[in-house]
């Protein structure tokens, strides 16, 4: 049908000024727009502010490739099923065995009494859980494989590979998450954050010009405790020194005490802090406050009430970074970290604290910077291929099809105006393969106008009036062209679910861009030949 009502019109004029409202903000300048700390001023507090953010490629930054260390995410493991097995034998009645202690990949624990191995067995079988899937489902085969020497006392217990690919996979999901939530909260804007390989992250910032600051947000593991500090024990120069047990010697970066004494046992642990943020000390110096949550606030209470007088270390990855002494108990379950810090190492420290530990140590093994001239030479570049591409589609529109040219073109600036806008107001990432989305967009769009404007001219020349053609043109054009774009949608929801970084805004843009096409294609380009029809009620069609 050629004929729209008033408030079809209104709905399809209202959808293009939202689209060029969304579009605006692009070209106006960011200190006209917002202020310092991003909020919008002036008449753009009303007003859609967002821009398409640009991606590494087009604004540089730092792009930097993480290693997480499995080989400790191992020993860990096999560390706490020491302690399983040991909690497995001791259970009453207690099976005499050696100290289980682990032996390359394997826990090896010897009985004392040959007749007790198959109970030991037994009880070490409810040890063997099944395998936890990286969704967090549970896989039907177990986590470990046990074994009894020929000896008939000695029990071996390993992880099997299976276990370990399925605890890799997890170690590896878990720092993406923890990395994310850390860069996400430094203010950085849309950064890719995506596995690389079997334990490696991709991290890329944008606008970030100083990978070490990265390195430092994403690769300090963050896991934090707070421990009595042994007075009476002589760390020594060098850190080397004597210890009793339940005593550890760590590092510090406390002015004139390079190392220090410690209770090995944690009076709690930073998994028991609810929020951290940067704030300043009383004497004006940046610090970090911190609040525990019920459970941690009693038990640092309880330890800072009986210990008043004494020293606790706040201990940061190994390194105490902190060790204030106890003026008075700490009940109400908050306080403050003080130290070197400066306004921005507080605000990181508070950062990392509030994403959580990560679950393994992070090595930067490769790591780059793209500078912002580089950039702006690809922006510059992308510019000139959508105008010259843009350009050229617009002198064969025109000179292929005339008047019904023009109103492609004018379809195809307005399918532009709704995908920036729309990518704008997504708070999208455009990034050269975006750019690439793009340039296809225009040439999908300008397809379907051509396919529309064939079946046109194909029914004018059977003998159709012109109304009936056009109707039957779009009509009979509809299916085809639905089609081929479904088509294409679907392979860009795929390119987005399964891709990464470049490969999703590449998703993005032509996902978008299929939809405004169908819409400029078959409602904006049908109302304005449907206009055109009404005004010049013309007897032939010149296609």
């Amino acid at each position: 049908m050629l004929y729209f009502s008033p408030w079809k019109t209104g709905t399809i004029i209202a959808v293009i000024l939202i689209g060029i409202l969304f579009m605006l903000p692009n070209f106006v300048p960011a200190g006209q727009r917002v202020d310092a700390a991003g909020e919008p001023v002036g008449v753009w507090q009303t007003l859609p502010h967002q821009t398409v953010n640009l991606g590494l490629d087009l604004r540089g930054g730092s792009h930097l490739v993480f290693e997480v260390d499995m080989e400790q995410v191992r020993e860990e493991r096999l560390e706490n099923l020491v302690g399983d097995i040991r909690a497995a034998l001791v259970d009453a009645p207690i099976i005499p065995a050696s100290r289980p202690a682990v032996v390359g990949d394997q826990v090896v624990v010897r009985l004392s009494r040959p007749a007790d191995m198959e109970e030991a067995l037994s009880r070490l079988d409810d040890v063997n859980e099944p395998i936890t899937t990286a969704s967090g489902g549970q896989s039907f085969q177990n986590t470990l494989e046990i074994t009894a020497d020929p000896d008939g006392r000695t029990i071996r217990a390993s992880i099997t590979e299976a276990a370990f690919e399925a605890i890799q996979s997890r170690t590896v999901q878990q720092s993406i998450e923890v990395i994310r939530r850390r860069i996400d909260s430094t203010g950085t804007t849309e950064p890719n954050i995506a596995r690389q390989g079997a334990d490696r992250v991709l991290v890329q910032v944008p606008g970030e010009d100083d990978p070490q600051r990265i390195i430092a947000v994403v690769g300090t593991t963050a896991r934090m405790s707070f421990h009595m500090v042994e007075a009476n024990v002589d760390p020594g120069p060098d850190g080397q020194g004597r210890t009793p047990p339940g005593v550890s010697i760590f590092p510090t970066e406390e002015p004139g005490e390079p190392y220090l004494a410690v209770q090995t046992r944690s009076l709690v642990t930073g998994e028991q802090l609810t929020r951290a943020s940067s704030t300043y000390d009383e004497n004006g110096a940046p610090a970090v406050a911190f609040t525990f949550n019920q459970a941690g606030a009693r038990a640092f209470g309880d330890a800072t009430a009986g210990n008043v007088g004494r020293r606790f270390a706040i201990v940061l990855d190994d390194v105490i970074i902190s060790a204030p002494r106890i003026i008075s108990p700490i009940l109400g379950g908050s306080g403050q970290i003080t130290g070197n810090f400066t306004p921005t190492a507080s605000n990181d420290l508070a950062n990392m604290l509030n994403a959580g530990a990560l679950p393994a140590e992070l090595t930067p093994v490769e790591q780059r910077t793209v500078g912002a001239s580089l950039g702006q030479d690809s922006i510059e570049r992308g510019q000139n291929a959508i105008a010259i591409g843009f350009a050229l589609v617009i002198v064969f529109m025109l000179l292929a099809y005339g008047l019904f040219g023009l109103y492609a073109t004018m379809a195809l600036l307005v399918n532009v105006t709704l995908l920036i806008g729309a990518l704008s107001g997504l708070q999208a990432t455009l990034t050269l393969p975006g750019i690439a989305g793009i340039i296809l967009t225009i040439g999908m769009a300008v397809d379907a106008n051509v396919l529309i404007f064939e079946r046109i001219r194909e029914e004018y020349r059977q003998g159709r009036t012109v109304i009936n053609a056009i109707e039957a043109g779009y009509d009979r054009a509809f299916a085809a062209i639905l089609d081929a774009n479904v088509t294409t949608f679907i392979a860009a929801v795929v390119l987005y679910l399964m891709g990464a970084g470049p490969v999703q805004g590449f998703a993005v843009t032509l996902g978008i861009g299929i939809l405004t096409s169908v819409f400029t294609a078959f409602v904006f380009s049908r109302l304005l030949v449907a206009t055109w029809v009404r005004l010049a009620r013309p007897k032939t069609l010149a296609i």
